[in-house]
């Protein structure tokens, strides 16, 4: 059975002065959030290596094998540990919301995680360019499907207009929020990686848009010279998209849990059971990451 709703919230909002704590040691912070950005960057490539010949083949099947991998992005960023932005759009609102944390601290943290994120994600984007993995052919002579659908991808990006960009991001992060909200309500870790699994499949079968796998789908572009990919193109998507999963994760999900889920009279956050993490770990799991 999942957990209350209020107890969730109540983990939810330590979670999140647990982030404005954190933030007080820069470095530290700057090493979370670089991480996750760089696991995202690794489902971002795996995405693009396995459907590359599924793309060549104009199979069908290729957005939802792209959405069944993809989940492995979200499962390292909960269970390794790191500082994901847009999952700090709905805990920051919510602490916010409770009075917990102050907006500009809310603020402060989510800034700094999308920084992070940025670095993480170029530097997952270099090593990748440098390795050479998206040149790979299966023959001499043959196209590459690895630099051939992130071309393809890039291109469709590149091809919407600011608002359809501000749309898909706001779908996008609401239900990535609501991935990680789902997987705060439960004490399994088997669950967590099946819900993760679920909601990551919805939101990339469908096609919306996630600022921080962007952030390595264009600094690969730009290594590996796309044509049409520039870095105001770059700053194009991230800022829309951006914006978007503000609005879907902390107002669709973050403000409404926030409201939905708060109590008549303050109560105690609750002792985790024998063998559970506490909610000043960055796990609680899935509430402290992504």
């Amino acid at each position: 059975m999942p957990i209350p709703l209020e107890e969730a919230l109540d983990l939810q909002v330590e979670t999140a002065r647990h982030k404005a704590d954190l933030l007080r040691s820069p470095g530290r912070y700057l090493v979370l959030s670089a991480l996750a950005g760089a696991f995202i960057g690794v489902g971002v490539v795996l995405m693009v290596m396995v459907t590359g010949p599924l793309g060549l083949a104009h199979s069908p099947w290729v957005k939802l094998i792209q959405g069944l991998v993809f989940g492995v992005a979200l499962t390292l960023v909960i269970f390794a540990g790191g500082e994901l932005a847009t999952s700090n759009m709905m805990t920051m609102v919510q602490g916010a919301a409770r009075r917990r944390v102050r907006a500009l601290v809310a603020a402060a943290v989510i800034v700094a995680s999308l920084l992070g994120n940025l670095v993480g994600s170029v530097v997952l984007a270099w090593l990748v360019h440098r390795a050479g993995v998206l040149d790979i052919t299966a023959a001499p002579g043959t196209p590459a499907p690895g630099s051939t659908m992130l071309a393809g991808m890039l291109h469709a990006k590149l091809a919407e207009s600011g608002d359809v960009l501000f749309f898909r991001g706001m779908l996008c992060n609401f239900l990535v929020c609501l991935t990680v909200w789902m997987g705060v309500r439960t004490r399994s870790d088997a669950a967590r990686i099946m819900l993760i699994f679920a909601g990551i499949l919805a939101f990339v079968g469908s096609g919306f848009e996630h600022v921080v796998a962007n952030m390595t789908t264009f600094s690969l572009g730009l290594f590996e010279h796309v044509p049409g990919v520039t870095v105001g193109a770059f700053a194009h998507n991230l800022l829309f998209v951006g914006l978007g999963n503000l609005v879907g994760g902390g107002l669709l999900v973050g403000a409404a849990f926030a409201f939905t889920g708060r109590r008549d009279t303050p109560a105690a956050v609750p002792a985790p059971r024998s063998g559970e993490p506490t909610p000043s770990e960055p796990a609680a799991q899935a509430a402290a990451t992504v």
